[in-house]
């Protein structure tokens, strides 16, 4: 697939985020406050890695100090743990928290990929501003999405990410695209917003002919999802495949296609 290619060779130290913020470099500690963004750095870069959120459970055992969550992480506890350098997300952090850290002087690099190539592209950059080479991994991922068939006609799709309230996904989300290139479409994809709230109503009659049910944020399972949908096949879906860009994206274009395959229909 077009614009998923990634340049193996050793990027600039002081490469530019998402948002086009240039970060001093390369790092001696990094902190990172993005789960995918932890695994993607222990996985080629593990020595710089001295901080991450209770919620970085990849890999596991990681050994380093940890700093709260990820929308609330301490600034403190992270101030602590001495890092030239902190990583953080757009949607996953709190732009005060950004902020505080970078008032405190210590340098933030912020992620924001809203398609495969985008992350891709995010992960590259990330290790140009360790100042490390594109690990293997990176180079395996860019393959498996290139290699991905050409989709059929796609099957329309409601993909909630939490519920009590419902919010699904909407536009413009790393998520949703993901899906597209599986051959799937979000009946919320052109919605105003990237994660709207609909009724429960408005779920059971937005034309999808399948929901996805991801098990992170929310952790959806066969006892709790599939009865709000009843007598509509719902696929139950790793939440880290479907939502992180790390080292997970080399196998989720295969975990994610196996679990759409097999969905389960809640009695009517």
């Amino acid at each position: 697939m077009a614009g998923v290619a990634v340049d193996g060779a050793q990027g600039a130290a002081g490469a530019a985020d998402d948002l086009g913020e240039v970060v001093p470099g390369p790092p001696r500690r990094v902190v990172s406050l993005v789960p995918s963004l932890t695994e993607a750095v222990a996985a080629g870069a593990a020595d710089l890695l001295v901080g991450a959120t209770d919620y970085c459970v990849h890999p596991a055992g990681l050994d380093v100090a940890r700093v709260g969550g990820s929308k609330y992480p301490s600034v403190e506890a992270v101030r602590a743990a001495r890092p030239d350098l902190v990583l953080a997300n757009v949607e996953e952090n709190r732009e005060s928290d950004v902020a505080a850290l970078r008032a405190a002087g210590i340098p933030v690099w912020v992620s924001y990929p809203r398609t495969v190539p985008q992350a891709l592209d995010t992960l590259r950059r990330l290790y140009g501003a360790l100042g490390r080479p594109a690990p293997g991994w990176l180079g395996a991922a860019a393959a498996a999405w290139a290699d991905l068939p050409a989709p059929a006609a796609p099957t329309p799709v409601v993909v909630p990410v939490w519920r009590r309230p419902w919010i699904v996904l909407g536009s413009d989300t790393f998520a949703g695209d993901v899906l597209s290139r599986l051959g799937l479409r979000n009946v919320y994809g052109d919605a105003d917003q990237r994660y709207p709230r609909p009724a429960a109503d408005a779920l059971r009659t937005s034309g999808a002919a399948l929901a996805v049910l991801p098990d992170e944020p929310y952790a959806f399972t066969a006892d709790d999802g599939p009865e709000a949908f009843a007598g509509l096949p719902c696929a139950l879906v790793s939440g880290r495949h479907l939502t992180w860009y790390g080292p997970s994206l080399v196998e989720a274009p295969a975990v994610l296609a196996a679990a759409l395959a097999r969905p389960v229909t809640a009695a009517g």
